[in-house]
């Protein structure tokens, strides 16, 4: 098979169409050919030699995948309600980047009604990600409010679309103001351009002074101390990545006073017993909004997979408004 290899740790070019041996699926596995491979920002640290493969996970990239099952555990496929011939989008730990790919069963969801393949292999990472972090862990509730940091991002608008359907108030920063104008158009309540406005203060006004309920973040660094500010009582930090870096200073008398959660995790570590149930927990609850057209992926652009350096390229720009794919 055909996979997107990282000859080294580096800038995007370090990345290469090679040939690969076809991965052969396991207990409990499928294997998928793959249509469309989702590009998403810790395939970008693991090329750059900052997001080491767990242990056991192909050292191809891509988290997320489409295409349709070619093979697999039969007694796993029956019990979870797949068959070979069927069109599926999956969770995968490595080796989303290639023509064939092999899946836990758990870690697959149908692709939704009307869906091209594309469209469904943007769904899986960020999908399972805000449901795990903003639904589970922050317990985000009806008539609650959320700031998303990088309402642009592929997470962004994966939180923004969630969180309106839920029922929940939306702000979000980003970094221009036609990406402010994206996120409104989205369903966004409030769009804050962070570039140009302190977002915490901005918060304040947007709320009364009395701040919002969860804030899901990827910065980390010095936004966690505005963060902590711009929480209301009982409020929830959710830290999902650091690229603002790894150390923050805040003001603790602030959590102990408001009752105040920090918290956060990772996804691509955790066991197949936690990923499977976020699956039917999204199976459950979203991808019934997604087949009816009321959440809808967000595609920034396509490439070829032999071009996916420069889906790299354009990731690391900061440039794009939802999802980035790779295509076969």
């Amino acid at each position: 098979m055909r996979a997107v290899e990282i000859t080294s740790y580096g800038a995007p070019d370090v990345l290469r169409l090679g040939d690969r041996p076809a991965p052969v699926e396991g207990t409990g596995e499928v294997l998928i050919r793959v249509s469309a491979s989702g590009v998403n920002r810790p395939d970008v640290l693991q090329r750059t030699g900052n997001y080491p493969v767990p242990p056991g996970a192909s050292d191809i990239p891509g988290l997320e995948v489409a295409g349709v099952i070619v093979s697999g555990d039969a007694q796993a496929m029956a019990a979870a309600g797949f068959s070979v011939g069927d069109r599926v989008c999956a969770l995968v730990a490595g080796g989303g980047y290639a023509e064939l790919c092999v899946a836990p069963v758990g870690q697959c969801l149908p692709v939704p009604a009307r869906l091209s393949d594309v469209e469904a292999a943007s769904l899986p990472e960020t999908f399972f990600t805000v449901w795990s972090n903003v639904f589970e862990r922050a317990c985000l509730q009806k008539g609650e409010t959320l700031l998303i940091q990088g309402g642009s991002s592929g997470i962004g608008v994966t939180a923004i679309q969630l969180a309106k359907a839920m029922g929940a108030t939306v702000i979000v920063t980003a970094g221009s103001d036609a990406k402010c104008a994206a996120c409104l158009a989205l369903g966004a309540d409030h769009a804050i351009n962070y570039k140009t406005t302190d977002f915490a203060a901005e918060v304040q006004k947007l709320t009364g002074g009395k701040g919002v309920n969860v804030i899901l973040d990827m910065v980390a660094g010095s936004y966690v101390a505005r963060e902590v500010e711009s929480l209301a009582e009982d409020g929830r930090l959710v830290i999902i990545a650091v690229q603002g870096g790894v150390k923050a200073e805040f003001n603790a008398g602030l959590v102990l006073r408001r009752r105040l959660t920090v918290t956060g995790s990772t996804l691509r570590p955790r066991p197949l017993a936690f990923k499977t149930a976020i699956a039917q927990a999204l199976k459950q609850h979203v991808w019934p909004l997604i087949a009816s057209g009321t959440i809808k992926p967000v595609i920034h652009s396509t490439f070829a997979a032999v071009d996916a350096a420069q889906a790299h390229t354009l990731m690391e720009s900061n440039q794009n408004v939802g999802k980035i794919v790779l295509t076969w």
